[in-house]
C-alpha cells in the first residue's frame, strides 16, 4: 500500500495510521530507507504499481473528474492504473464545478500552498510538473472516492 504525499493525509492522520502503525504493509517506510542515489530503480518500481495506492487530488469536479498534480510526478503512475485499487480522499473545499476551474485551482490555489510547504521542509520550490486528469475507471471497482465534509489539505 502506498500513500501519498498529501497535506489531507498527513493532517487527517491518516497517513500516520497507515505508514506509522505497523498494522499494514506500506511502501513509504520502505522507500525512506533506501538510499536514493543507489536504490533509484528499485524507488521507481515500488511507487509505480502498488496494491494500493491512497491518496488525494489538487481537484475534483461536480461531473467526477479528479486532478492530482505533482513536482516529481513519482505517484502518479500508481494514481493513473498501476495500482490495482486506488482510494482518493477528497477534502470538501476541492470541488469546483468544471474542468477549467480544477485547472486554476491547481495553479492559483494548491501550488503557492504547497510551495511555501516545499520551501519550509526542503529549502526548495513545488512545481507543477506533471498534471493526472482522471475522469473515470476503465476497471470497474478499482476506484474510490472518499469525499469528506471537512475543508482539509489544500
Amino acid at each position: 500500500m502506498l500513500t501519498g504525499a498529501s497535506e489531507t493525509l498527513r493532517l487527517s492522520g491518516i497517513d500516520d495510521d497507515l505508514n506509522a502503525s505497523g498494522q499494514y504493509d506500506a511502501i513509504r517506510p520502505r522507500i525512506l530507507a533506501i538510499d536514493r542515489a543507489t536504490g533509484a530503480d528499485e524507488i521507481r518500481r515500488l511507487v509505480a504499481s502498488p496494491e494500493f495506492v491512497i491518496n488525494s487530488v489538487a481537484a475534483a469536479t461536480e461531473t467526477g473528474s479528479l486532478v492530482p498534480a505533482s513536482g516529481s510526478g513519482s505517484q502518479l503512475p500508481a494514481n493513473a492504473g498501476g495500482a490495482a485499487h486506488g482510494v482518493w480522499i477528497v477534502g470538501v473545499q476541492k470541488v469546483v464545478p468544471d474542468l477549467s476551474t480544477a485547472l486554476r485551482r491547481v495553479e492559483e490555489h494548491a501550488l503557492p500552498l504547497e510551495n511555501a510547504r516545499a520551501q519550509a521542509v526542503y529549502g526548495m520550490p513545488s512545481a507543477v510538473n506533471r498534471l493526472l486528469i482522471l475522469n473515470a475507471e476503465p476497471r470497474p471497482g478499482r476506484g474510490t472516492v472518499l469525499l469528506l465534509r471537512a475543508a482539509i489539505g489544500y
